[in-house]
């Protein structure tokens, strides 16, 4: 996955700073994340959510509101109503862009702008919220009575938020007080998603349910369980991540796990940062984890490069004997292949694979032992054994490959008799 920058123009005239997650292989789907109250893009559960979606082949825009990161503007002076404009305009600079978002999704204060937006979207299909209010003058009670008294008597005043310091206008109080949530959640006609942590003390639970209860079915929620309003241990974002884009699928085009043209023999692995040796593996269009085992310093979590040079050498093996088998017209059910890796350093060479081959079918010994014979011929089998040359240059992916056809031709070789 990459992260590309992406800004927009606000309604309002000032630039507006994101980032997109893309995915590796073609995009079944495009998001929109809303960041929570003072957060900004690159806050914990936007970077993760909005990365786990991307591996789920959904991209994924998160900006930075204005007054917030890069974005320009001024922060709490045109309201939760500019939230929202600004919202809708990111829709509309992504669908410009070839990439309409079809699921939006939002945290805190950017779950009831997502509510508030999705309406009047006709390319949103879904929407998630995230621990967010229902009525949004709750976050009034972030700014304290004193706050918000000074802000009323003085025009703005300065108040501290998440231990910063912020200025923010009477237009904005105002704004508040000027939106009815509950009718938006009624008339919203998208199938909603809602995500609270029952002991969210910045926004009570008793907003979920007013949210569950204003919005007609499709609707669902799910408990956070221990979590907290910001998210801020990366198990529960993980989880939440992983439950929206489980629930998002339901809505989006399925996407056949094939090789994509382009991509012909090109494996990409690139670093997760989750642990210290898991890597993504991309392979024609397919996605999947790699690791070492525990006992090494790894998660565990996938298969060992010699794991994969072991299925390599596995898979190779069976679709050449079934090549031949075919070729032959023989009653062979199934094959089924298993590759095993021992290094001993007193071998030459040392690296030793070991190959176990289980045939279903009424055929006799001479047709077996011919099987073997072929196994021999196998294109992994005999690069393995020769050797190979490996050419390494800085760049970026694709690398130089034949084309996804040179294998089957190779194998067609392997078996003629």
């Amino acid at each position: 996955m990459v992260a590309s920058p992406f800004e927009f123009t606000s309604p309002s005239g000032y630039r507006l700073v994101g980032r997109i997650e893309l995915p590796d292989a073609p995009a079944r789907g495009w998001a929109l994340f809303a960041h929570c109250f003072t957060c900004g893009k690159d806050g914990l559960a936007a970077v993760r959510i909005s990365r786990a979606l991307a591996r789920r082949g959904i991209g994924t825009l998160r900006f930075d509101f204005a007054g917030l990161g890069k974005s320009g503007g001024t922060f709490g002076e045109a309201g939760f109503g500019a939230d929202v404009s600004d919202l809708a305009a990111a829709a509309e600079a992504m669908a410009a862009s070839g990439r309409p978002p079809t699921l939006l999704i939002g945290h805190s204060l950017g779950g009831a702008a997502a509510l508030a937006a999705a309406g009047g979207l006709a390319m949103v299909k879904a929407v998630a919220t995230i621990g967010a209010p229902f009525d949004i003058t709750h976050v009034l009670d972030q700014f304290g009575p004193e706050g918000v008294a000074a802000i009323e008597r003085d025009g703005e005043a300065e108040v501290s938020l998440s231990g910063r310091p912020f200025r923010v206008r009477q237009s904005f109080v105002e704004d508040l007080r000027h939106h009815d949530q509950g009718a938006r959640i009624a008339g919203l006609k998208r199938p909603l998603l809602i995500l609270h942590a029952p002991r969210d003390e910045t926004v009570g639970i008793d907003n979920a349910s007013q949210i569950f209860l204003a919005a007609r079915h499709p609707k669902s929620f799910i408990s956070l369980d221990s979590a907290d309003h910001l998210l801020t241990n990366a198990q529960d974002v993980d989880y939440a991540a992983e439950v929206i884009a489980s629930w998002a699928s339901r809505y989006l085009p399925p996407v056949p796990e094939t090789r994509d043209a382009g991509q012909e023999g090109d494996v990409v692995a690139e670093e997760t940062r989750a642990g210290k040796f898991q890597v993504s593996i991309h392979a024609g269009g397919i996605r999947f984890l790699a690791d070492e085992p525990v006992d090494v310093g790894g998660l565990g979590s996938g298969p060992t490069p010699y794991d994969l040079v072991s299925a390599g050498l596995a898979a190779c093996t069976t679709m050449t004997l079934r090549m031949y088998v075919d070729q032959k017209g023989w009653p062979v059910a199934r094959i089924r292949t298993a590759v095993g890796h021992v290094r001993q350093a007193s071998a030459t060479p040392p690296d030793v694979f070991t190959r176990r081959i289980a045939i279903e079918g009424e055929i006799d010994a001479e047709q077996r032992r011919r099987m073997l014979e072929i196994a021999e011929r196998c294109p992994v089998h005999r690069a393995l054994e020769r050797g190979s040359q490996i050419e390494t240059q800085p760049g970026e992916p694709p690398a130089a490959s034949d084309p996804v056809e040179a294998h089957a031709a190779a194998m067609a070789v392997a078996v003629e008799s």
